[in-house]
């Protein structure tokens, strides 16, 4: 049975002081009936890793490759040395903001499993794609592309997060319908690549 996971990202927001507040007033909150992480700045990584004791933290994103000329990129030798494990790729404003690609994001999933660090990779429309009907489309084709060329493995390890582009910010949410709706063509298009099984064993958040 799949372990649930919970996991909150901080995105541009939190201090280190900010950061170690939090761990400290949370800890004494949280069971082992689910999975509990946080996606933490680059400044206050290294400091939460220390502080975390019942949840795990994760970086915001990670560079393809090791090393480079890539000003203002970090690599996932730099984030294993601080202990980091999880790295949350493609997030909405990733895409939004900063152009990135099913691509780049299937690129840097691929280095993550590569160096045992494992990738929540997110997916979710835009709010004129949402009004148009094209949930399903834009979600399954965002699946597939970040996916493509994993193993079965891989698949099973991963973590798959549905982030609705229309609902950060906006004042709008998503239903518990439309999300389980939702998470449930996540699975079902990784059970047309990879099989039911690896479909039952990958998270869908």
């Amino acid at each position: 049975m799949r372990k649930p996971i919970i996991v909150g990202n901080w995105k541009m927001n939190k201090t280190i002081a900010e950061a170690t507040a939090f761990f400290a007033g949370v800890e004494g909150h949280l069971h082992n009936d689910a999975d509990f992480g946080v996606g933490a700045p680059f400044t206050a990584l290294k400091d939460a890793v220390l502080a975390a004791k019942g949840l795990f933290v994760a970086a915001q994103n990670v560079h393809f490759e090791d090393s480079g000329a890539f000003t203002g990129e970090v690599s996932l030798p730099m984030l294993q040395e601080i202990g980091v494990k999880w790295v949350i790729l493609g997030h909405s404003e990733r895409r939004q903001y900063f152009n990135e690609t099913d691509a780049a994001i299937n690129k840097k999933a691929k280095k993550c499993f590569v160096a045992g660090v494992t990738p929540i990779i997110c997916c979710g429309e835009t709010l004129e794609q949402f009004e148009a009907g094209l949930t399903e489309s834009v979600v399954r084709t965002q699946v597939a592309a970040c996916l493509d060329g994993f193993s079965v493995e891989d698949v099973k390890k991963l973590v798959i997060a549905y982030e609705p582009i229309w609902a950060i910010g906006t004042g709008r949410n998503a239903t518990k319908e439309i999300a389980q709706a939702t998470c449930a063509i996540v699975r079902d298009e990784v059970a047309v690549h990879f099989g039911k099984e690896a479909a039952e064993a990958c998270r869908v958040q």
